[in-house]
């Protein structure tokens, strides 16, 4: 009876779809129809946000979506006798048509995401044996340290997990380098970490010349390793102890396994969330991709590897020789090649491994560069909607995660668009104020309430508009360039790591401010046009209002590119952890209360914490998560203020010795769950409505604090006005 039931509504809403597109264009009957999709969307997102109902929502927002795209294909665009209007007004129809049609492929991908399942339990003398691989560059040694021996505390038999660190930094190649100054860093760095290696327990590994980068690298541990399972993790990618035991037993139940991908959890802000102060009320730009899409290309056996915080299944990449070189992003394109081939992979939605993300502007977009040219040098040379072996799941995956990086393009045409109009009286769009707003504007409210459905607690409203955006300035010309010359690009290591001494504006700031000036033209130009030419008034406003919106989210961007000072290259996380804080045999207790990668705040309590600290100097004593003898970690103390019954310190560790670099880790990457909780305090519904007045509120702030940064130059900053009216940037 009930499949019954839901055969009857499902066919009830495809009558409905099919009458919505096909209603004769009429703007009156437009307008109603939006309007009763839109509150028939509204009220089963308060009643039934979940399940099928979430689906027929969906579906009733894309018979709009559809009847807007009939509308703009046959009524809209300027005739072909008009070149200076066709022209344009054909790249803004094609700039649409690409974000129907990757709205289309993200419908198809998570309209209903898998959700997550656990492996089942492995007996220890079952278990598989392991490889880690840390691939490495120019890495400072002290990170390196942390990632290896967290490494090395996973909770997994020693006898069957071998950790080694693949340093390219420190390659013959360079040891032999013409410049003296490079090839003598080499050695110092060959030395250094070799030597570090051997008081860790791991394996220290180079090569003879650095080729095919990351992939080239990955693929030298594998010449020199035997283990039936690869673990990759990234140099300041730090795993929990419970990394191999939450993702191992995946091999066991599918033979045809070659990948468990797991989710990049970051301790610190990227430059949005950073600047914009985001990111610890907002979720971050990664948790919509891990938490929402892979789980999404999971479902189509599509999710891929992702570079790192993943197991592979050494005798798949044997089949293709190793990990594939000919892109410069080496983790996607191993993934078509090898399901392409028939393998499998599954993706494990839960944070295990805490890394670092570029801290600056300039390196965010130096990192984004070459993911972007990495997917579409997949795109020239694998050309996965073409690829034999993938199902057509598989390919139409392939094809959003790859297509997607084309985004630049529509997104200029976006941005300029309304200029054309304002400033040239080009006519790219023939249809009167009224047509263009009703359809467009009702249009873009359904695609915000399906964004919503979709993505609503990783993603709110117009954020994904804004990351579009400041990344579209710099690399439109980057995708150009590799289409162009597909073989051009070369892997660069992203930096990681930074802090920032003084606020000032990022050295790629200059556009930003450029094509503000340019959209404000625009609005008094609009404001003008209104006054001199009312007969076209109501184009005016419509095109004047899209104008706005770009001004609004250029302004928003002014913030993003005006760099806050940080010293601290990483956030502290809540531990809460039972210690003992002492020197020279005098131990009082204390408690643990945050920890960073570099120090940590501790509450300590007795009569005689005030002589410690005097001391500068003392040392933390706590039980480790693997139970074995108590960690002691020294420290100076950089700070303290007398709270409640005790006193809270500010300490900085001093690692001098490998059983420090232990207790670091153990402090903070051991256990998974407290970057679980940390996401999940971030993620609310906000939506479309409240979402939208946030980010206004938030914009207009973000365009103050920008021209100020800019008036100011680079030494100083509105930090005491901001404070005042932080309320509004946090809200």
């Amino acid at each position: 009876m009930s499949k019954l039931l839901l055969g009857l509504v499902w066919a009830i809403v495809a009558a409905c779809v099919i009458f919505i597109v096909a209603l004769p264009i009429n703007l009156q009957t437009h307008l109603i129809a939006g309007a009763i999709v839109l509150t028939m969307m509204m009220t089963l997102k308060l009643l039934r946000p979940g399940g099928t109902w979430r689906l027929i929502a969906l579906a009733l927002g894309t018979a709009i979506v559809l009847r807007y795209v009939y509308w703009r294909t046959t009524s809209t665009i300027p005739p072909v006798s008009q070149l200076e209007n066709f022209i344009p007004g054909l790249l803004l129809y094609l700039a649409e048509m690409y974000s129907v049609f990757m709205l289309a492929l993200s419908l198809f991908i998570v309209a209903k995401p898998l959700p997550s399942r656990a492996a089942s339990p492995i007996d220890d003398a079952d278990l598989p044996f392991v490889d880690v691989f840390i691939p490495s560059y120019n890495e400072e040694p002290a990170l390196l340290a942390d990632t290896i021996a967290a490494a090395k505390a996973m909770d997994y038999p020693q006898d069957r997990l071998t950790v080694w660190l693949l340093d390219d930094g420190g390659t013959v190649q360079k040891r032999n380098a013409v410049n003296i100054i490079e090839a003598q860093a080499a050695g110092e760095r060959h030395e250094e970490l070799k030597q570090l290696c051997a008081d860790l327990g791991a394996n220290y590994l180079t090569r003879e010349r650095n080729e095919h980068a990351k992939a080239g690298n990955l693929n030298n541990g594998l010449a020199n390793s035997t283990g039936q399972l690869v673990a990759v993790f990234d140099a300041d990618h730090a795993p929990a102890r419970s990394f191999l035991r939450e993702t191992v037993g995946y091999f066991a139940e599918d033979p045809r396994l070659f990948l468990v991908q797991t989710p990049h959890f970051f301790l610190n802000p990227d430059p949005l969330e950073r600047n914009l102060k985001t990111f610890d009320t907002m979720p971050s730009e990664n948790e919509m991709f891990y938490g929402i899409i892979q789980r999404g290309l999971d479902k189509w056996n599509a999710s891929f590897f992702c570079g790192s915080a993943a197991v592979l299944r050494r005798e798949a990449l044997e089949e293709t020789d190793g990990f594939s070189g000919i892109s410069i992003t080496e983790d996607c394109e191993t993934a078509v090649e090898l399901h392409s081939r028939g393998w499998n992979s599954v993706y494990v939605d839960k944070p295990l491994i805490a890394g670092l993300q570029p801290a600056t502007f300039a390196s965010f977009i130096g990192q984004r560069s070459r993911w972007a040219q990495g997917m579409m040098q997949i795109l020239r040379f694998r050309f996965p909607p073409l690829k034999r072996g993938l199902s057509l799941p598989q390919r139409l995956c392939y094809m959003s995660s790859t297509l997607f990086w084309l985004f630049p393009f529509p997104r200029t045409i976006f941005l300029f668009a309304p200029l054309f109009y304002l400033f040239f009286d080009l006519q790219i769009f023939t249809a009167s104020g009224g047509e263009f707003l009703a359809y467009t504007l009702s249009y873009m409210v359904v695609n915000l309430m399906m964004q919503n459905y979709l993505y609503g607690r990783f993603r709110w409203p117009w954020i994904s508009e804004l990351y579009e955006y400041i990344q579209t300035v710099h690399l439109l010309p980057a995708v150009v360039s590799v289409m162009l010359n597909p073989r051009k690009p070369t892997f660069k290591v992203t930096a990681k790591d930074e802090s920032i001494t003084i606020s000032r504006l990022s050295e790629l700031s200059r556009p930003f401010f450029v094509i503000f000036a340019v959209l404000l033209v625009g609005v008094a130009v609009s404001a003008w046009r209104i006054y001199a030419e009312p007969w076209k008034s109501d184009v005016t406003l419509v095109v004047g209002g899209w104008n706005l919106l770009n001004l609004i989210l250029a302004g928003c961007a002014l913030g993003v590119v005006s760099e806050r000072r940080q010293r601290t290259a990483t956030r502290r996380v809540k531990v809460n952890r039972r210690c003992e804080f002492g020197h020279d045999g005098l131990w009082l207790p204390a408690m643990i209360e945050d920890v960073s990668v570099n120090g940590a705040r501790i509450k300590v309590h007795g009569r005689k914490a005030s002589e410690l600290i005097a001391l500068g100097q003392a040392n933390i004593r706590f039980a480790t998560l693997s139970g074995g003898e108590p960690a002691t970690l020294p420290v100076n103390i950089r700070n303290s203020e007398k709270e409640g019954d005790g006193v809270a310190v500010g300490c900085q560790y001093m690692r001098s010795a490998p059983e420090h670099h232990r207790a670091v880790a153990d402090l903070i990457f051991a256990n998974a769950d407290q970057w679980t909780e940390f996401q999940q305090s971030r993620r609310r519904n906000l939506g479309v409505v409240v979402g939208t007045l946030w980010f206004l509120r938030l914009a207009l702030f973000q365009t103050w604090r920008g021209l100020v940064y800019l008036v100011r130059g680079s030494g100083r900053s509105p930090e005491k006005t901001q404070n005042s009216m932080s309320s509004g940037a946090r809200a």
